[in-house]
């Protein structure tokens, strides 16, 4: 079973990541970008019995920093 976690970060956390790049596609000549927003995948391969409680701990404890991030989970 395979897990994919979005992480990005929240409402109103600044994104000086996402402000670069909306910067820079600006600067190439791309109009109309009015914010850009960057976050990350992370892809996981499950053994068999790990739920879906389990990749929500990964998450809290590891994965994501919820003080400022929030995630969101896809289980296939």
């Amino acid at each position: 079973m395979k897990a994919r976690v979005q992480v990005m970060l929240k409402d109103g956390v600044l994104d000086p990541q996402g402000e670069a790049v909306r910067h820079a596609l600006g600067a190439m000549g791309f109009g109309g970008i009015e914010g850009v927003r960057q976050g990350k995948i992370i892809e996981l391969d499950l053994a068999d019995g790990v739920t879906y409680a389990d990749v929500t701990e990964m998450c809290e404890k590891l994965l994501a920093n919820t003080v400022i991030e929030s995630y969101a989970i896809e289980m296939a």
